[in-house]
């Protein structure tokens, strides 16, 4: 593998989907024809088939189970997050996903940068003003905060939800960051 088809710059012993158990490339597959592409993210985690399981069973609950968040609140959740964390993998992934579910590209490009920019309802302002302030200072974090949630008309439930959420990508930004996680070259392109 070259360096330019690995997803991380670590020396990882990453192994080739064709290699992989059955039902890895089973969801291999899945990613290639529902997004055109296995995310590096889950080529990186294939190394250590127990902790890919563990990623991938977690994304799959945060960004796709039951919420009362839409897919695209959580991907702009995911979007802040990273962005408060410089995260150039999760910020390229996920602002494609932020311009495909909302169909405005300048959005994605506002999130990415400075979501505090982007002409966002009141609603979407307090969500990202929370996943902000909890990745920046979360020791700062008061019942004044998601009493500002409610006020928005977030249920307690949906607070859970972003919290677990901006859980998630701190630390997914983390693994990323460190091992110099690389974007699939797909996501650059996509929803523009």
């Amino acid at each position: 593998m070259s360096d330019n088809e690995r997803p991380v710059a670590l020396d990882l012993p990453i192994p080739d989907p064709a290699d992989l158990p059955e039902e890895t490339r089973r969801y291999f597959d899945i990613c290639q024809t529902k997004l055109g592409m296995i995310p590096n993210v889950l080529r990186a985690y294939s190394q250590n088939l127990e902790q890919l399981e563990a990623f991938t069973r977690i994304y799959n609950q945060m960004m796709l189970g039951e919420s009362e968040l839409d897919k695209l609140e959580r991907e702009m959740i995911a979007v802040v997050v990273s962005s408060e964390n410089k995260c150039f993998y999760c910020l390229v992934a996920h602002g494609a996903a932020v311009r495909k579910y909302s169909g405005d590209p300048v959005l994605g490009e506002h999130l990415v940068m400075n979501y505090r920019s982007a002409e966002l309802s009141a609603r979407h302002r307090a969500m990202l003003d929370f996943a902000s302030a909890l990745t920046r200072s979360p020791a700062t974090i008061s019942g004044a905060d998601t009493d500002a949630l409610r006020q928005a008309g977030f249920s307690d439930s949906a607070i859970w939800d972003i919290s677990n959420i901006v859980g998630f990508y701190n630390m997914t930004n983390r693994v990323a960051i460190a091992s110099d996680m690389r974007p699939n070259p797909e996501y650059h392109s996509q929803d523009r």
